[in-house]
């Protein structure tokens, strides 16, 4: 029972990654910059979206479409490492690294 108990805690003090991430067009270079609190379920439901035409970034589904799944890269380009016994709002500091980055690669799927 205190085995149990122990993974238990373990679990709920694992973090799952928060960071910045990247969607990549291979063909012509433009970009997208998203955050999330959960890093790769963020890529995945972007995965997912542009699958199965549901994107609300039309010109990125549009050029998804056109150039093919193969042609797109999903990586992330920053992390966000969770601060010990502090109680701190993510999605600020996630939203702030996110408009630094915009700012600094001028990603072109973020303007549609």
């Amino acid at each position: 029972m205190e085995r149990k108990a122990e993974l238990k805690k373990a679990y709920k003090q694992t973090h799952t990654p928060m960071g910045i991430f990247q969607v990549k067009n291979k063909v012509n270079g433009k970009m997208f910059i998203g955050s999330g609190t959960n890093v790769p379920a963020k890529i995945n439901k972007f995965k997912f979206e542009l699958k199965y035409l549901s994107s609300k970034i039309k010109e990125l589904q549009k050029d998804y479409d056109t150039y093919g799944e193969e042609n797109f890269s999903f990586v992330v380009i920053d992390r966000l490492e969770p601060k010990e016994g502090e109680t701190i709002n993510y999605k600020e500091e996630l939203e702030t690294l996110e408009q630094m980055w915009i700012e600094k690669l001028k990603p072109e799927y973020n303007n549609f």
